[in-house]
């Protein structure tokens, strides 16, 4: 994918561009998907996720400052799951979250994928016009999760 631009504003999955101390900032002190993440797990799931995305303001010949992020976790083929998006909050209300999301799901590596999860405790509204929805059947599915552990 090449980098995309609008406005002031480029989503890039070039993973060199990423400010990792931002990332690990926020998802430690803001994201209430994960307060408290050890800086090792935030590293490593940037490294190990397929797909990452950064969103900045700026120009990469020039000063730039990432103000998002997104990560997918995918086979490429059947599954994909969306986390850790954020855009900070000083650049919230501009669009740049629908952007950000319409860029993911039409990532060409991902638009034919069959299953594409995510979870949101307050951003449902965002998703759904992208084609989101509760799961028909939560009966289904199951999780293992470890309790606090961070």
């Amino acid at each position: 994918m090449r980098d995309k631009k609008w406005g002031e504003f480029i989503i890039s999955i070039n993973q060199s561009y990423l400010d990792r101390e931002l990332i690990y900032q926020f998802l430690h002190n803001e994201a209430y998907w994960s307060i408290n993440i050890p800086r090792e797990v935030v590293m490593k799931s940037i490294d190990e996720s397929r797909l990452v995305f950064g969103l900045y303001r700026g120009r990469f010949d020039g000063d730039f400052e990432q103000v998002g992020f997104a990560r997918v976790v995918t086979d490429l083929s059947t599954f994909a799951y969306l986390c850790d998006v954020f855009i900070l909050p000083q650049y919230r209300g501009k669009g740049l979250s629908k952007w950000l999301v319409e860029t993911i799901i039409w990532h060409p590596d991902l638009h034919d994928i069959r299953k594409f999860m995510l979870a949101t405790k307050d951003a449902h509204s965002l998703y759904e016009r992208f084609g989101f929805e509760t799961v028909e059947s939560p009966e289904l599915l199951l999780q293992r999760v470890r309790k606090v552990p961070y």
